[in-house]
């Protein structure tokens, strides 16, 4: 969203508006919300250094952009509203439907969507110093992690910070090699095993890397109250489908149980949530990711980017497709561009 309104500065865009909702999904509600709260919100506070974060939405308001936050978009404001008020309207609201698990007692006290439990830290850390109680605290508790990437690898460095008593994390696939095997050469993307903070600070507290690899959990077990008490996980094998030749994992039949309190699924994410793309009646891709065109929707005069339109990746992408998405608007509102 910066890069784009940027871009837009530069050529002397008379109205900028950056309209953000804050959902109680994923920020919750908090009166005087200013737009760098919400940014960091969605992240671990030292991924993105907070002083860095306000000198840009300083910059931002100085040359012009004005912030409306808490505007669910979608939702209590109508998307109507903006189509009738703006030339043009850019969609790049994430892809913030996480994948779930449907397996016997995901119901369980205790057993929360990753990114919900990080964004419950930072919202208490930015609010309170953590005095309100909101954060879901991983202290004495046994946590299980649910999925790798950077999501989990947060999660890991999180529980751990909070002072949890243990700590596994399940991979699905196999452990990678540690030196580029001969079918991953220079210069490909190496697909070795890497060692994040996550797992750094796991082993200087505990003796052990948390990630056990070819496992998934099989059922949540609960209390009589409902709590988390434990998983059932099961192992994994890859097999190879003789027709198509694609590679899955599957059960090898063996399982074991693990006794924790805290479980935070980070299995990834689905698109986008439903009722903003519904809103503005755009289309989805089959990833459940707005469909577009050289960044432009189905619907007249809106616009995608980021990764609502690409799906969950890095943030020099977010910055990449501001930029385009801007150099687009512009051409199809002055009809050629300087961007």
């Amino acid at each position: 969203m910066r890069c784009a309104v940027d871009r837009y500065l530069e050529l002397g865009v008379q109205q900028c508006r950056c309209r953000l909702c804050d959902r109680a999904r994923l920020l919750g509600a908090h009166r005087g919300l200013g737009p760098a709260d919400r940014h960091r919100r969605g992240m671990v506070l030292r991924q993105l250094a907070c002083g860095d974060v306000e000198r840009r939405i300083k910059i931002m308001q100085a040359e012009g952009v004005e912030f409306r936050t808490n505007m669910d978009v979608g939702g209590a404001v109508a998307a109507e509203e903006l189509l009738n008020g703006y030339d043009a309207v850019v969609l790049c609201c994430g892809a913030k439907k996480a994948r779930d698990l449907n397996v016997p007692g995901r119901d369980a006290n205790g057993v929360h969507f990753a990114v919900d439990y990080l964004t419950s830290v930072t919202k208490s850390l930015l609010d309170s110093q953590f005095a309100d109680g909101k954060a879901i605290d991983a202290k004495g508790k046994n946590v299980l992690v649910i999925g790798g990437g950077d999501t989990g690898n947060d999660c890991q460095g999180t529980a751990l910070r909070q002072g949890c008593t243990d700590l596994v994390a399940l991979e699905m696939m196999p452990q990678p090699p540690k030196e580029r095997a001969a079918s991953n050469p220079w210069p490909e993307w190496p697909r070795v095993l890497k060692v994040d903070y996550g797992q750094t600070e796991c082993i200087a507290k505990f003796g052990k890397d948390p990630r056990v690899y070819q496992t998934t959990v099989k059922e949540f077990l609960k209390d009589e109250a409902g709590n988390l008490t434990g998983a059932v996980i099961s192992c994994l094998k890859p097999e190879r489908d003789p027709e198509t030749g694609r590679t899955s994992m599957v059960p090898t039949g063996e399982k074991f149980t693990y006794n924790c309190q805290l479980a935070f699924i980070a299995a990834g994410f689905t698109g986008c949530e439903n009722y903003t793309a519904d809103a503005f009646g755009v289309e989805l891709t089959a990833r459940g990711n707005v469909a577009d065109h050289s960044f432009k929707t189905n619907v007249d005069k809106v616009f995608v980017c980021g990764d609502m339109r690409r799906g969950q990746s890095l943030v020099v992408w977010g910055l990449r497709e501001g930029r385009d998405c801007a150099a687009e608007v512009d051409r199809c509102l002055m009809g050629y561009t300087n961007l």
